[in-house]
């Protein structure tokens, strides 16, 4: 919990499949039951995207799960389009980068933030495989480089 911000849901994924040049913090329109199954860390953001709709953005494909407690107020579909709030600038930067070719906008976490649900969401482009090749590699060589450093100084 950083600045104020209690973390719901991180995308895992995104920093692997890709470069995240941009982020964004966003509001989310919600449904009475869904900010309660946010708050009870029932939502899952993997497989979400951003998507332009008639000048507007949509989060898609992000699932958060019916709140049990909710009767026939509740959401039926948890996978339905949510939109996202935003400054009017910002929503033309971001449909402007998405236009882009090979330029996505993904979701990378949920938090809440003042009682609010929000996403932090990132315009991103894919990795190729040999840049994830690389990033593996250059980890696992930092790796060897700490534990080598660890057990000459553990020793003296």
């Amino acid at each position: 919990m950083t600045d104020g911000r209690k973390v719901i849901s991180k995308n895992r994924k995104a920093h692997r499949d890709y470069l995240i040049n941009d982020r964004y913090d966003a509001g989310l329109v919600l449904l009475g039951s869904e900010i309660k199954s946010i708050r009870a860390h029932r939502v899952n953001i993997g497989d979400g995207f951003v998507q332009e709709k008639g000048r507007e953005l949509w989060l898609m494909n992000t699932h958060i799960a019916p709140y049990e407690q909710a009767r026939h107020f509740g959401h039926t579909d948890p996978r339905r389009p949510r939109k996202l709030l935003l400054h009017r600038r910002e929503i033309n930067r971001i449909i402007t980068r998405i236009r882009e070719n090979g330029m996505t906008a993904i979701p990378l976490q949920i938090y809440l933030e003042r009682g609010r649900a929000k996403v932090e969401i990132g315009i991103a482009k894919g990795k190729k495989q040999y840049d994830k090749r690389a990033d593996l590699a250059k980890r696992d060589a930092n790796r060897q480089i700490a534990r080598a450093l660890k057990e000459r100084y553990s020793t003296d």
